[in-house]
């Protein structure tokens, strides 16, 4: 028995101790983790009749639309109205995307909160992320079957989500970077090279014995090389317009002995002038034009980009008319980011939270606010007598002593009513 009594005793020594000030600051995160992905979409109302929202948290109903169906993605409110109880996949959010809960993809079910949809929404985009399938090696996550730690990354083109040993170099610390375009992203859109010598968050790789960007040696890069006097590059001629392809050839990779991170691009004075010169309105009208360059060195690896490297982007018509042939103009809209949805998300929640006792009182008469008034005060009072002992005597608050304070404190309420004595302390 004191065995026993000394076993107890001990496991009660090694349990970890929470204050109520750890449950309450975790509680306050998760919140605000909520309100940034939940906040900007409405959990009431069908988004359907927004047309295709700027950006939405999405998901997909594999109950509904498994693999091998359509794909279909339903907004925040048909989630909880109309799936609540299927087998949802958490698409976090996704741009330019209509509703389709309960379009012609939903063999079975009929949205309840806005019925009358079209059959297809032929402006949405999809990809294998609406199976639950991600990355290029098109594994689910999380994923059982990998027992690799590896953190997922957003592609901010195709929107799909990759792990960090799949992009063909190390990502930096997330901290470093705001946003990342995936390898197949960085073929399709090969501009980006030139801006990518300029602004690209780099990053030291040990197997390229240099810089993932701004190398000095050639390696296995493969570079652009001048023909009769111009660059040329056999796979731009499909993949880009004849202004990006212009401008393309023109760019080399600067060449630098060290790493540009956005936590540090405001105090390098070599990043500070390769930001003056591409805020400098250019002599030809065109920022893309104008990079000092000589060679275009591509890797088949991810770029990683720092706050705001969009608004470098040059925004003359040429580069327009090549940004919408590349299906890309979203990349100059400052309102596109994800940032900016997660940050509108949370000055909406931030505008909706009441006090819920500033909302009791609205709705009370004078007196009646009065004797809430008097009743919060001796809870907070014997509340904080109450806790106080346990403070001086360095002992734990347990869930029965805080379900005895309350227990007495209802006895004393009901003598008090009883005896038609109100007070207050």
């Amino acid at each position: 028995m004191a065995g026993a009594e000394g076993s107890a005793g001990l496991q009660s020594e090694l349990e970890p101790v929470v204050s109520l000030v750890d449950v309450l600051e975790e509680d306050e995160e998760l919140e605000n983790e909520a309100c940034a992905v939940l906040g900007g979409s409405d959990s009431e109302k069908c988004s359907y009749s927004q047309g295709s929202v700027k950006r939405q948290a999405l998901y997909a109903c594999s109950t509904c639309t498994p693999e091998g169906e359509e794909p279909a993605g339903i907004c925040l409110a048909c989630s909880y109205e109309c799936h609540g109880s299927h087998k949802l996949f958490e698409l976090y959010t996704k741009r330019n995307f209509r509703c389709d809960c309960g379009n012609s993809k939903f063999k079975n079910l009929e949205c309840k909160l806005f019925p009358d949809k079209a059959k297809i929404n032929s402006g949405n985009k999809y990809n294998d992320n609406f199976f639950g399938l991600y990355c290029i090696c098109k594994r689910p996550y999380p994923d059982p079957e990998d027992e690799i730690p590896d953190e997922m990354i957003q592609c901010v083109v195709c929107e799909d989500w990759f792990h960090g040993r799949h992009l063909g170099a190390i990502p930096p610390e997330s901290g470093d970077f705001q946003e990342m375009v995936c390898p197949a992203c960085m073929k399709r859109c090969p501009f980006l090279w030139a801006y990518a010598a300029q602004l690209a968050v780099t990053k030291v790789s040990v197997e390229d014995d240099g810089l993932v960007l701004n190398v000095d040696g050639i390696g296995d890069q493969e570079v652009i090389k001048p023909e009769n006097g111009d660059h040329q590059d056999s796979t731009l001629k499909e993949d880009v317009p004849e202004h990006g392809k212009d401008a393309v050839t023109e760019v080399k990779a600067e060449q630098t002995n060290e790493p540009c991170t956005s936590s540090s691009s405001e105090s390098d004075p070599q990043t500070a002038l390769k930001n003056q010169h591409l805020n400098t309105e250019s002599q030809s009208g065109c920022r893309l034009q104008d990079l000092n360059a000589k060679q275009l060195i591509k890797k088949d690896i991810a770029t990683y980009w720092p706050l705001n490297w969009r608004s470098k982007l040059c925004t003359c018509k040429d580069c327009m008319k090549m940004y919408g042939e590349l299906d890309v103009l979203f990349l100059t809209d400052e309102y596109d980011t994800v940032l900016a949805y997660e940050n509108k998300g949370k000055v909406d929640q931030a505008a909706d939270r009441r006090d819920p006792l500033m909302d009791t009182l609205n709705s009370m008469d004078r007196v009646q606010q009065v004797e809430l008034i008097c009743e919060y005060n001796d809870l907070k009072t014997e509340l904080k007598d109450y806790l106080k002992r346990f403070a001086d005597e360095g002992t734990v608050v347990k869930r029965e002593d805080i379900q005895q304070f309350f227990e007495e404190f209802q006895s004393k309420k009901r003598r008090r009513v009883d005896g038609m004595q109100y007070y207050c302390s």
